[in-house]
C-alpha cells in the first residue's frame, strides 16, 4: 500500500464518487469544548464510504476478470457499495450477509441488483460460503477491508480531508475515524501522512468490540471474544486486518471507545444540529469527540460519520435521547 495507489484510486473515482463536505456546528463545538468538524460520508452513494473502496476495487480489475462477476461478504455497507459498483459496471454480484443484518441494508443490497445469500454468523462461516460460491461461478472476491484497492479507495476520503482542513486553516488535529476492520482508518492515515502530517488518525469503536484499540495498545493484533451484541453492526469485526493493522500501528494514535448509548446520543445530535442521518456504527467517532473530550487534545477535532443506513426503530431510539435529562 502506498499513496500513489490512493491517488490513482482518486482519479478513477473522479466524477463517480461524491466529494463530501467538511461541516461544523457551534452547538456541537459547545458540547465538545473545541471545534468539531464532520466529514459526512453518510452522504456518499449507498449512504456509506464503502462505495469508494468498492468502485476502486472493481475499476482496477481486468475487464475479462470483472465481467465474470464479483462476490463480497458484509453486514450491509460494503454489500451495498459492491452491489452498486457492480451494477454500474454491468457485472453480476453475489453478496453474503448475516441473517441478522439490518432489514434496510438487506433490502437495499437487493435493490441495487445483487444476489443476497444470508447466513447465521454464529454457526456458519462467510468465508467458507464465499469460497464455495466463487469457485462454482468464477467470481472475484472483493474483501471488505483487507484489500489494497479497497484501502486505496477509502483513502480518498483522507485526501479530501487534508485539502479541506487546509482550506479552514487546520494544521493540527486528531481525525477520529469509525473503525471496524480498519480499511477507512488505514486509508485515511496513509493519505494524511502524505498530505497533512499534522493530522493524526484515531480509530473509534464500540465497547466490547474494541479490537483496534486493544491491538494498538498491545502492538499486535487482538481478537474480539464475540461478534454480536452491539447496535454498531457496521463496525463489528473479528479483528483488525492483516494489511490494515500495520498501517495503523505505524501511523495512528490511541483508539477511542464509546458505549452504544453514546453512539445513539451522537446520532441524535448529528440529526438535531446538522440534519445528518447516521447509523450507530457511523456515529462512534462523533460520540468520541462529544463524550470522550478528556482523551482528545487541541482546539480542533475532525470526525467521520461513516454511514447512515439505519433502521427506523434504531433511529427512533436515538432521537428519543434528545428528550432525556442529562
Amino acid at each position: 500500500m502506498n499513496i500513489e495507489m490512493i491517488r490513482a484510486a482518486q482519479t478513477r473515482l473522479a466524477g463517480v464518487a461524491r466529494h463530501t463536505p467538511l461541516l461544523g456546528s457551534p452547538f456541537l463545538d459547545e458540547i465538545a469544548g473545541r471545534r468539531v468538524w464532520i466529514k459526512p460520508e453518510c452522504l456518499q452513494h449507498t449512504g456509506s464510504f464503502k462505495f469508494r473502496g468498492a468502485w476502486s476495487a472493481l475499476s482496477a480489475l481486468d475487464d475479462k476478470v470483472r465481467s465474470r462477476g464479483v462476490i463480497a461478504y458484509s453486514s450491509g455497507n460494503h454489500a451495498q457499495g459492491v452491489a452498486l459498483a457492480a451494477r454500474m459496471h454491468g457485472v453480476p454480484a453475489v453478496i453474503i450477509m448475516p441473517a441478522d443484518s439490518p432489514r434496510l441494508k438487506i433490502a437495499n443490497t437487493r435493490t441495487y441488483g445483487a444476489e443476497v445469500v444470508l447466513y447465521d454468523r454464529a454457526t456458519e462461516s462467510r468465508e467458507e460460503i464465499g469460497d464455495r460460491i466463487s469457485a462454482e461461478r468464477g467470481l472475484t472476491l472483493v474483501k471488505p477491508y483487507d484489500d489494497p484497492q479497497v484501502i486505496a479507495g477509502q483513502g480518498t476520503t483522507g485526501l479530501e480531508i487534508a485539502a479541506q482542513a487546509a482550506e479552514f486553516g487546520i494544521t493540527q488535529a486528531d481525525v477520529i475515524v469509525c473503525c471496524g476492520g480498519g480499511g477507512l482508518s488505514s486509508g485515511i492515515a496513509l493519505a494524511l501522512a502524505a498530505d497533512a502530517p499534522g493530522l493524526r488518525v484515531r480509530p473509534a469503536e464500540p465497547e466490547g468490540f474494541d479490537d483496534a484499540a486493544r491491538s494498538l495498545r498491545e502492538g499486535r493484533i487482538q481478537r474480539n471474544e464475540r461478534l454480536t451484541g452491539s447496535i454498531c453492526d457496521a463496525i463489528v469485526t473479528p479483528q483488525p486486518g492483516e494489511l490494515t493493522f500495520p498501517i495503523l500501528k505505524d501511523r495512528a494514535g490511541p483508539g477511542l471507545v464509546v458505549s452504544d448509548d453514546e453512539a445513539l446520543r451522537a446520532m441524535a445530535q448529528a440529526f438535531n444540529r446538522l440534519k445528518l442521518v447516521a447509523e450507530p456504527g457511523g456515529a462512534v467517532a462523533l460520540a468520541a469527540a462529544l463524550f470522550r473530550t478528556d482523551e482528545i487534545e487541541g482546539d480542533d477535532v475532525i470526525v467521520t460519520i461513516s454511514g447512515g443506513n439505519v433502521d427506523t426503530d434504531i433511529f427512533a431510539r436515538a432521537l428519543a435521547t434528545l428528550d432525556r435529562p442529562e
